[in-house]
Parts: structure tokens; sequence; C-alpha cells
């Protein structure tokens, strides 16, 4: 007797065997180089200005999204809106601010690599944002983005780099194939349920999920793949209690996926209180160790995505039963067929700016000016001590910026 099994060369199941075989595409790259042949590698982008970042026409699928700029206002990474259009519809598929997307809470920088996002270091006021969540199309892709702040886009440089790699195909893609989506939903104070507001352990029950935080609600089919949460933690006191309850395909009571905490969804311990992050989980900030304040996290659902065949509600319990008043903020990443024909409105430009210390502003032009008379001066030292100001500033570190700020004077 003999068995017909099919067999494949070790070569291919190599974690990196897709890199042996040829395939039927050629890479391409929309980024900001200077198209006079010069150095000027940026886009400049005024206030309430919209700009191309790529457009293409056939299939292809997007496979690396950069960003970056220099010593920007931080409110800058609120104001620029990024938006994806597949397949020439007029709803964005993303809709989402720059640092929300790439992982940065409350506008906050945190260095971090991951299996999707990364924030990477540069000089101390400048980072690179990097996306690797495909982004494939059939027909037309069209990514923009938009500055809604009264400013130019990048500070005093009045600078955006970025780079939107993508392959095109020789082939139509696959009619199967999933759109990737990206919605951001916030609410600056949720309202505290019952009878015991901001405390941690009580008795209260949640039987409906009703008053939820909802960080996606969508239709079609198709498997959430990411959240970045954000958490304004104005209550004090450990707020983590909330657990994560998911309905799909128009489910009611009981959720289809019930958690049991807010830190569970992120792979941490009970209460984390030291920022860490990993390939698919991270409590990246974390501003207090007493859990005051402002935190992020990201999940990403790449080995278990969250898959629905018609509709999927997101929802996440603020403290247990819903009882503590603060800020949340999301952005839920996915794929799904057909392209969403509705996302939720963003909230007005100034709903969306993030916590900022009454300092910010005489600490921001103050860090401006010291930057210039440090290049002017040519000194290397103030310099490279000008790289860990930076660095404070852009980490919300506002008693550390006024501190090195002084070392200057």
């Amino acid at each position: 007797m003999s068995l017909n099994v099919a067999t494949t060369h070790p070569l291919h199941a190599l974690q990196a065997g897709h890199l042996l075989r040829p395939v039927r595409a050629v890479s391409r790259r929309s980024s900001s180089w200077d198209r006079t042949g010069g150095n000027h590698d940026w886009f400049s982008v005024g206030a309430g200005e919209t700009v191309t970042l790529m457009e293409h026409d056939g299939p292809g699928c997007v496979t690396h999204f950069y960003a970056a700029m220099i010593m920007p206002r931080i409110t800058d990474y609120r104001d620029a809106i990024i938006r994806c259009y597949w397949e020439g519809s007029s709803v964005p598929s993303v809709e989402v601010p720059l640092g929300d997307f790439f992982g940065l809470s409350h506008a906050r920088i945190r260095e971090f690599s991951s299996q999707m996002m990364a924030v990477n270091p540069g000089y101390g006021p400048s980072h690179g944002l990097n996306c690797y969540f495909p982004m494939p199309f059939s027909e037309h892709a069209l990514i923009t983005l938009e500055n809604r702040g009264t400013e130019t886009l990048g500070g005093p440089h009045g600078a955006l780099w970025f780079h939107v790699d993508y392959d095109v195909y020789a082939e139509p893609v696959p009619d199967d194939t999933l759109h990737f989506h990206a919605q951001f939903r916030q609410e600056l104070t949720t309202e505290a349920i019952g009878d015991t507001p901001n405390q941690t352990l009580h008795d209260a029950v949640n039987l409906t999920g009703a008053d939820n935080y909802v960080a996606l609600e969508a239709e079609g089919r198709g498997h959430m793949v990411g959240l970045h949460l954000q958490v304004n933690n104005k209550g004090g006191g450990w707020y983590g209690e909330g657990d994560d309850m998911v309905f799909l395909d128009g489910a009611t009571w009981p959720p289809n996926i019930h958690g049991t905490g807010t830190e569970e969804i992120f792979g941490g311990g009970a209460c984390p209180n030291v920022e860490y992050s990993s390939a698919y989980t991270g409590f990246h900030m974390i501003e207090s160790p007493d859990f005051a304040g402002l935190t992020g996290m990201y999940r990403w659902y790449v080995h278990d995505p969250i898959r629905f065949e018609r509709s999927i509600r997101w929802t996440l319990e603020h403290g247990h039963a819903n009882n503590f008043a603060n800020g949340y903020a999301s952005v839920a990443y996915w794929y799904q067929d057909p392209v969403a024909t509705r996302q939720p409105s963003l909230p007005s430009r100034t709903d969306l700016l993030p916590p900022l210390d009454d300092r910010y502003e005489d600490l921001y032009e103050r860090m401006i000016q010291t930057a210039r008379r440090a290049r002017e001066n040519g000194d290397p030292l103030a310099l490279l001590r000008f790289d860990e100001l930076g660095s404070a500033f852009y980490r919300g570190e506002w008693d550390k910026t006024e501190r090195l700020l002084g070392d200057f004077a």
C-alpha cells in the first residue's frame, strides 16, 4: 500500500523560507525625497493642508510605513491625521491620528520594538515611527495625511519624513483578500456607574456590558488583529479590574469572549507598575508607579486573531462594573471584507489635544532656543546634553525637562 503524502522541501519550512523563492512582484516606495535632487527630503505640511503620501492603481500591498519629525510640537502627533482609502472608496478604512496609529500613547514618546509596530530612537527630539501591518489592495490605494493644527507640522524645521514601501503584483489579488482597517475612539471621561466610584474592589455586578468602553464596532467578515489602549487614570489607584467583553456576530449576553481584567489582555502580571514591551504585548507607558495619570498598552492578535463572520463589538469595562471615571482612547486594527462603508467621526481637534502640563508651551519654546544656541556655538558637549533634554521633554517628564533646561542657563 502506498500513501500519497504531499512533500515540501525543508527550505520552505524555515522561518524566513519565503525569501528563498521568487515571486511575481516588484517593490516600490513612495517617500518624501527631494524631487529637485537636493537634500530637502521632507514634506512641509502647513496648517489645514492635506498631502498624499502614496497612491497607486492596480493590485499591490503596503509592507512598511515609516514617519519621522525633528523637534515637533507634542500636539503634532494628534494634529496629523492618517487616512487610508482602498479600492476607490470615499470612506477611509484607516482614520487615526499619526502618533496613536504608531503606538504613541497620549502623544508621549516611548521607544519600543514589537512585531507590528516600533518606535525607534534618533537624536533626542526625533524618533522613527514604523508600522509593519500588511495592507493589500486590488485596484487602488490612497494614503493621505491631514494637518489639523494651526502651525506647519514638525516644529521649527517644518518637516515630515516618510516612506510607504509596497509591492505591486503582476496578477490580481485573490478575491477573498481582506483589507486593513484602523479605528480611533475616545471618551474624555467615562461615567462612573454605581455607588462606589473609583474604588478598585467592590461587589457590584455587570451582566450586560452596556456601559463598557467600546474600542471597535464593525460589520463584515474578518478578524481583529490589534489594540492600542490609552488610559488617563484621573481617579487614582488601580483602575484595571475592568474585563474585556467581545460580542461577535450580533451576540448580546453573554459575550463570546470574556476576560478577567485589563492587564491580562496585554500579557502582564497583576497591576503592572513598570513599563515593558515585547513582540505582541506591552504596557509601554506607565507615568506613575502608583497607577495615577497616563498609561498606554498594546496587544497584537497575530497568532490569535479575533474572528467574526458578520460583526464585532470589542468592549472593556472601565473599572470593575464600570465604576471608574477615567479618560480612555484607543486604536483598533482589523482586516475585513467588504471595505468598511462607515467609520465613527473623529473627535474635534480640541478634544484630541493630549493632556499637557501647564508649563508645556514655555518649556517647548525654551527647548527650541537652547537647541539653537547649542548649534550656533558648536559645543559638542552641549549638543550631547541636549539629547537627554529632548528625550525627557517628549516623554512628558516635565520636572526633569525644567531641571535640564536650568543646567543650560
